[in-house]
C-alpha cells in the first residue's frame, strides 16, 4: 500500500526477507518507516492529494472500525466554554470541518489559513493543555473516539506564532472575536505573563468590551502568541531537569528547574536550529501513557548539540 501511494521511495523486499528479520531489524525498519511518514506529511502537495487523503481516511476508519454515517460534533471556541455544534459525516476530514465551522462563524475563506482545529484538555487544576494540532487529512470524529480516555475536546484556535499577524485579522468581526476570546482565555490560564499594571489595564479594557485595544495592548506582553507545553523533562543543561516550555515568535523558551532547585531561563532561537526528530517511547510500567521524544540540533556558541525534550504532547 505504501509503494502504491508514495512510489519507489519505499523499498520493496521479497517475502523471505521479512521471515529472516530479527527483532532488532524489525524495530529499525519500523523506525525508518515512521521517520519516512513524518517527512512525507511535511509536503503539502502530498497531504492535499486525493490519493493520500483516501488512503488515510480508510486507514483511520478501518483501525477503529467506524463506518461512515451521520453524527453530531461540537467544536469549542477559544474561550473554553461556548461551542458550535456541527452535523457531520464520521468520515469528514478536519479540513472539511474547519470550512463548515468558519462558515457558521462568518469567517471569510481567505482568513481560514490563520486558524486550525486542535484537540485540548481542560485539566482539574485549571490548566489548559493543547494535546495536538489536528492534521488536515485527519478524521476528528474518529480521533476523538480513539482518545476517549483522555477526555479531549475539539476546538478552533489561531495557527500562527508571529503576533504581528494579528493586524491582518482585526478588520473582520469574526476573526477579531476569535483572537479576543483566545487572548482572554490564555490570560486566565496563565499562559501570558502581564505585569500587575498591565493586568489592571487589560481588565479595564475587557469590562469596556474594547477588543481591538485589548489585543493591541496584549501583543506587548510576555508569551503572547506562544503555545505552552505542559511541564516536561529535558536533558539541558543536564539530564532529568523539569522545564516549562513556551514556543512562539521564532524561539523555544525554556524555564528550567535545575537539580539544585535554581531556575535557568534559556531561549533557543529557531534560526539556529538545523534539524529535528520526533520518536515515540513506550510507556514505562508505572506510566499509563506513551511519551514523545523531541530532539533538535542547535548551534550553541558555534558548537552543534542535540537538545532533547520528553513530553506527552
Amino acid at each position: 500500500q505504501l509503494r502504491q501511494l508514495f512510489g519507489s521511495a519505499v523499498p520493496a523486499f521479497p517475502p523471505k526477507f521479512y521471515l529472516a528479520m530479527t527483532k532488532s531489524m524489525a524495530d529499525e525498519r519500523r523506525s525508518q518507516l515512521e521517520q519516512y511518514l513524518q517527512n512525507v506529511t511535511l509536503d503539502p502537495n502530498i497531504t492535499s492529494s486525493d490519493v493520500f487523503i483516501a488512503f488515510f481516511r480508510k486507514l483511520q476508519q478501518d483501525t477503529f472500525k467506524i463506518q461512515t454515517q451521520r453524527a453530531c460534533l461540537d467544536v469549542h471556541l477559544p474561550d473554553g466554554s461556548s461551542n458550535i455544534r456541527l452535523d457531520i459525516q464520521t468520515s469528514d476530514t478536519a479540513e472539511r470541518l474547519l470550512e463548515v465551522t468558519s462558515c457558521k462563524m462568518g469567517l471569510p475563506r481567505e482568513l481560514m489559513k490563520y486558524f486550525s482545529l486542535f484537540f485540548f484538555q481542560d485539566r482539574d487544576d485549571g490548566a489548559l493543555s493543547v494535546v495536538k494540532k489536528v492534521a488536515d487529512f485527519e478524521l476528528p470524529y474518529v480521533s476523538l473516539q480513539s482518545m476517549k480516555e483522555l477526555h479531549c475536546k475539539l476546538g478552533i484556535r489561531k495557527w500562527y506564532m508571529d503576533p504581528s499577524l494579528d493586524t491582518l485579522l482585526m478588520d473582520c468581526r469574526a476573526s477579531l472575536n476569535l483572537l479576543y476570546m483566545q487572548a482572554v482565555h490564555e490570560v486566565k490560564r496563565n499562559w501570558i505573563k502581564p505585569t500587575e499594571g498591565q493586568r489592571q489595564e487589560l481588565e479595564f479594557l475587557q469590562k469596556s468590551a474594547n477588543k481591538a485595544k485589548f489585543l493591541e495592548l496584549i501583543r506587548e506582553m510576555q508569551f503572547y502568541g506562544y503555545v505552552r507545553l505542559d511541564p516536561c523533562i529535558c536533558d539541558y543543561p543536564e539530564e532529568g531537569c523539569s522545564v516549562d516550555v513556551y514556543v512562539g515568535n521564532n524561539e523555544i523558551n525554556c524555564c528550567i528547574i535545575l537539580p539544585t532547585k535554581q531556575t535557568k531561563e534559556v531561549s533557543f532561537k529557531i534560526n539556529r536550529l538545523r534539524s529535528w526528530q520526533v520518536a515515540f517511547l513506550s510507556a514505562a510500567k508505572d506510566d499509563e501513557d506513551d511519551t514523545l521524544e523531541l530532539r533538535f540540533e542547535y548551534n550553541d556558541s558555534g558548537t552543534w548539540q542535540w537538545i532533547i525534550l520528553y513530553t506527552k504532547q
